[in-house]
């Protein structure tokens, strides 16, 4: 799952990183592998916060793009490019919104795929709260309730 997550965002990193002047070309792997650890990271948070249910919704209506998970997402590796590659601030928010949003939303759309068994929502969330359970089980229940 971790591995398809870089792929997206290598894909989806063109101009915002690869194609970017200001994120020298020795640290592009390194900068595309911080946004995959930051969306994983705040999908990670919002888990071990108890903030399941969020985290469903989210993933059931994609379309919203003003999502406080993008947001965080989007800050958190903002802060990674300007506080590790000493990319100023507005620099960091331009390349984070030009990155981290297409990238959740396609990882959303996928997860809603029948076919797409690693990025289906019980995989994400199992891979994301370290293998501990079977989220398909939890999920299952929410379905009901």
């Amino acid at each position: 799952m971790f591995e398809k997550l870089f792929l997206l965002v290598k894909n989806n990193a063109g101009t915002a990183v690869i194609d970017n002047p200001v994120v020298p070309e020795k640290y592009r792997e390194a900068v595309m592998n911080d946004a995959s650890s930051s969306i994983i990271e705040v999908l990670k948070g919002q888990l071990d916060s108890g903030k399941l249910k969020d985290l469903v919704k989210y993933f059931q209506f994609s379309a919203i793009y003003e999502n406080p998970l993008i947001n965080s997402a989007v800050n958190k590796f903002a802060n990674k490019l300007n506080n590790f590659y000493n990319i100023s601030t507005a620099e960091a928010m331009k390349i984070a919104d030009g990155l981290i949003p297409p990238v959740m939303h396609q990882l959303m759309e996928e997860s809603k795929g029948e076919g797409n068994k690693d990025f289906s929502l019980s995989s994400i969330l199992t891979k994301i709260s370290g293998n501990v359970t079977d989220m398909g089980l939890l999920l299952n229940q929410m379905r009901i309730a």
